[in-house]
């Protein structure tokens, strides 16, 4: 199962408004197994065409994924026909505007956490070492569009650099802007040389109403 980018996610959470898609899609993600139109009609108290539709519409909104196999309900005539069956295709959606990435950050410190314990370093340090490694798995590419799928906003300065409109750390930043910073510092760092640029890319921005850093150039 993997993330939904942050647009996938507001319509993922739109489309569950809809009570029977809602229910159905709790549902699946509560079975044991995957779950068939018929089985999902039964659940709705509706005809199997409605539930198709549900299901498809969850599948559409990246909230279900499909899989065809022969059902073990049927037998004779068409019955080698491969059914069709939905299961979860994210464990949970959440979605905040602007963007907030308040997972990764909860990753990253916990991560940061067990490997301090494990190798007995300053946990600081730790977080930063770990901040930077998953910036550098992020697997590279486009930078600004991988800083945008994270929530950054990337805009030009007019200094041939980049300042970061939005936090994706806002709120944990208010409060512990030292730790924060430094992890996301670290977490940018990364993400510039995934993407072929220096780290000297990144450098701390200090001031309200955007980001802690500013990308100086896309020159590498």
């Amino acid at each position: 199962m993997t993330a939904l980018p942050w647009l996938r996610r507001i319509s993922a959470v739109a489309s569950l408004d809809d009570g029977n898609r809602r229910g159905l899609y709790e549902y699946v993600c509560n079975a044991r197994d995957a779950v068939g139109r018929d089985e999902a009609a039964q659940f709705i108290g509706a005809p199997r065409s409605t539930a198709s539709f549900h299901l498809d519409r969850l599948v559409r909104d990246g909230l279900l994924e499909v899989e065809f196999r022969k059902s073990p309900d049927k037998s004779g005539p068409g019955s080698g026909r491969p059914a069709k069956f939905y299961r979860p295709a994210v464990a949970e959606v959440g979605a905040s505007v602007p963007e907030r990435q308040y997972d990764l950050a909860g990753e990253l410190m916990a991560a940061a956490i067990a490997r301090s314990i494990s190798e007995g370093g300053p946990v600081r340090e730790a977080l930063v070492e770990t901040a930077y490694e998953r910036g550098k798995a992020s697997g590279g590419g486009d930078f600004l569009a991988v800083l945008a799928d994270h929530g950054y906003v990337p805009t030009p300065d007019g200094d041939g650099g980049y300042r970061l409109l939005n936090c994706p750390f806002h709120r944990l930043a208010k409060g512990h802007s030292e730790v924060v910073c430094a992890m996301n510092g670290a977490f940018l760092s990364g993400t510039a040389a995934a993407c072929g640029l220096p780290e000297e890319s990144v450098e701390a921005d200090s001031g309200p109403g955007h980001c802690c850093a500013r990308i100086t150039s896309l020159d590498s």
